[in-house]
């Protein structure tokens, strides 16, 4: 029996349309620039006062207006904007089946994080869902992972982080955590590599390999 610790956005879920369209909405309130999508995909991971910054600069009032902007959208339609990604479903029942404890741990605000989780096909799976607090402006990766490992009685040879983004990795690796990248998220291989991973999956029946 291992815990199996998985990332929410570009792991469990492509979640690209409800994120991006809410930081646009955000922007155009303040009538900011917008990047270019591409670019706004790569937002998808870390805490939004640390991407705000990126076109808003130093102007702390205007970071925190377009974070409420963005919950505004968010918190009514974008946290149903997103699809699961093909396969994964079962990955996670063969998981459970096997008698492996789960839990998400995910930088997304725990103000929608438990809701999402909960309202997938395979939520109830999970038994606990790590997510940061509101006003967070790190990823707080490594502190979950550690707390998760607390929680559980787990010892770190016997967990695994599944991610596709460095955030994750990094977290796992501060931790002694086994890392595992997924290709089909918003990170890159090179990202990745360079986080640390220990084996990057092509795809959902690939993780599985890899888990077992």
């Amino acid at each position: 029996m291992a815990l199996i610790l998985f990332d929410l956005d570009g792991t469990l879920i492509d979640s690209e349309a409800g994120i991006v369209n809410s930081i646009r909405h955000a922007l155009e309130r303040l009538g900011a620039p917008i990047p270019p999508r591409e670019d706004l995909r790569a937002w998808i991971g870390p805490p939004l006062r640390v991407t705000f910054p990126l076109v808003l600069g130093d102007d702390l009032a205007a970071v925190e207006r377009a974070v409420d902007y963005y919950r505004e959208r968010f918190s009514t339609v974008g946290w149903r904007e997103h699809v699961v990604y093909p396969g994964i479903g079962e990955v996670i029942e063969a998981l459970a089946a096997r008698g492996d404890r789960l839990a998400v741990v995910t930088t997304k605000p725990d103000l929608y994080a438990d809701k999402i989780v909960r309202s997938l096909p395979f939520g109830a799976r999970f038994e606990c869902v790590y997510a940061a607090q509101p006003a967070s402006r790190d990823s707080e990766k490594a502190a979950m992972i550690a707390r998760a490992l607390r929680d559980f009685g787990s010892h770190a040879d016997d967990a695994v982080m599944v991610g596709d983004r460095h955030f994750d990795i990094e977290g796992a690796r501060a931790n002694g955590v086994r890392a595992l990248g997924v290709r089909w998220g918003f990170g890159s291989d090179e990202e990745l590599r360079a986080a640390g991973a220990d084996a990057i999956a092509d795809d959902p029946p690939g993780l599985h390999a890899l888990l077992r």
